[in-house]
């Protein structure tokens, strides 16, 4: 049956892309634009020097005049960049805290909803389906949905941005969670089940120390990947790295582009790095 299975699967899947292409381009949406290679050497070259060197290498006096010469104004372009990369590690900062806040929010209201949706629990069925019920379905909305919802609720900042990691994270740490207690060994579990124990100290003492090296190592994997997702929300009034990056691209600022993507570029590397020797040290 598997063998009969897979070509189907290969079949559909083929033939999906094949709808996939062919509606795009009977809709002519397929198209590049008018000059693309051309759009695409002035964005790099626009990219290829970052914002940030004319933080000791911009001139100190750039003069803006009019096109019939009269001076307009005169900047400072290293005192300007200074500035804005102050800015920058406000921003970096901000989007820290919403990544932080709402994934440790998230973990903390997805243990008991995990607990309720493990099979091998056997949690009274309404319970288990409604636990499923909530994961599948913050799971399923995602976190730039959450967040335009939440800043009509709560308002611009950095808050709708903590909630809206967390309500999405909320169904990722729940079904992460359900799975490794659902590989646990049971023996400990029935041991402790058969000797009166209630729920709370069946969970602390046979499934937590169980679990718990997972529970961290996916708690950081989690972590890390929304590092990445709060800069998107400050595009939508969150705050942090996200709301320069929306100045940056509104106002065709390339360069300050470049740096700021370099930005969220170093901080997730840094901060892959530091969870793998984290998780290394678990196992």
């Amino acid at each position: 049956m598997p063998k009969l299975r897979a070509p189907a699967f290969l079949f559909g899947y083929l033939l999906l892309l094949a709808a996939c292409v062919a509606s795009l381009a009977a809709q002519g949406e397929l198209s590049l634009g008018r000059s693309p290679l051309e759009n695409l050497a002035r964005t790099l070259g626009d990219f290829a020097r970052p914002s940030f060197v004319d933080a000791w290498f911009g001139a100190e006096r750039l003069e803006y005049r009019s096109e019939d010469g009269t001076l307009l104004r005169v900047e400072d372009r290293r005192a300007v960049e200074r500035s804005f990369l102050a800015a920058v590690a406000r921003g970096a900062w901000v989007t820290l805290q919403i990544a932080t806040l709402g994934s440790l929010l998230a973990a903390l209201l997805a243990l008991p909803l995990a607990l309720l949706a493990a099979r091998n629990l056997h949690a009274p069925a309404p319970l288990k389906a409604a636990a499923r019920a909530v994961l599948d379905t913050t799971r399923a909305i995602h976190t730039l949905v959450f967040g335009l919802l939440l800043v009509g609720i709560v308002g611009l900042g950095p808050m709708a941005g903590i909630l809206a990691i967390a309500l999405h994270s909320l169904g990722t740490y729940g079904k992460l969670f359900a799975e490794s207690i659902e590989a646990l060994d049971m023996a400990a579990v029935e041991a402790l089940r058969a000797t009166g124990a209630k729920p709370l100290q069946v969970f602390g003492r046979a499934v937590l120390p169980q679990v718990a090296p997972q529970f961290v190592g996916h708690h950081l994997y989690v972590w890390e990947f929304n590092i990445r997702d709060s800069t998107v929300l400050g595009l939508i009034g969150a705050g942090g790295l996200g709301l320069l990056i929306s100045e940056a691209v509104s106002l065709f600022q390339w360069s300050r582009l470049a740096t700021l993507l370099l930005v969220v570029v170093g901080l997730v590397m840094l901060f892959d790095s530091l969870s793998r020797r984290a998780r290394e040290a678990l196992q």
